[in-house]
């Protein structure tokens, strides 16, 4: 079955766009319905930090993938995936300071020099800043191929951050945590090892 033609389609990737916003409508509904409960604002936070880390893993898994074949088009994603991980993490980001904080600096100091989870939540979210902001293909050619890769494999830190900021928040969802760090390491050693001398095509072919 060949799926080359169905994901080179413009209208598929109009449907992947559009079923990357359905998080936001969804949580945007429960907002507005006030079906988050009563601690509403951590149900968001865990919310939308559960979908940096699935677009993430989804960014990540895209370079193994492609190696398939009739696969490689899925590289013409990756950047949608991406820059989805970071327009999550902004509202994230967001509802920490409009909600959660209200704007409070000194409480926001005390978090950060308090609480070890804030710092790696920093940490990952300033390591996509770089990454989105050099996500057109003007910024490569600006950058050059080799320097962009070593760019953007800012995006493990980002998702190890990630994972170790959604683990250090304890309660329920440490599993849930480990889960998405397991499967982020294990992506990690998949393209190292896919960078060995043995899985590279040799001279000439």
């Amino acid at each position: 079955m060949r799926v080359t033609p169905v994901l080179t389609s413009r209208w598929t990737k109009a449907v992947v766009f559009l079923a990357c916003l359905v998080p936001a409508a969804l949580l945007y509904w429960r907002w507005a319905y006030h079906l988050l409960g009563p601690n509403w604002i951590e149900k968001a936070q865990h919310f939308t930090g559960d979908w940096i880390l699935r677009f993430l893993i989804a960014t990540l898994c895209i370079s193994p993938l492609r190696k398939l074949p009739g696969l490689n088009v899925l590289i013409r994603y990756r950047r949608m995936l991406g820059l989805f991980a970071f327009f999550y993490a902004c509202v994230h980001v967001w509802i920490y300071l409009r909600f959660d904080k209200a704007w409070d600096w000194q409480e926001m100091y005390g978090d950060f020099t308090q609480r070890r989870f804030y710092i790696f939540g920093l940490i990952a979210f300033l390591s996509l800043v770089p990454l989105a902001a050099t996500s057109w293909a003007a910024a490569i050619r600006w950058m050059g191929g080799r320097r962009w890769q070593w760019l953007h494999r800012l995006v493990y830190v980002a998702a190890l951050a990630g994972a170790l900021h959604y683990y250090l928040q304890g309660k329920s969802i440490v599993l849930r945590a480990v889960y998405y760090a397991a499967v982020i390491v294990g992506l990690l050693l998949v393209r190292v090892v896919m960078r060995l001398p043995v899985f590279r095509p040799a001279p000439g072919r």
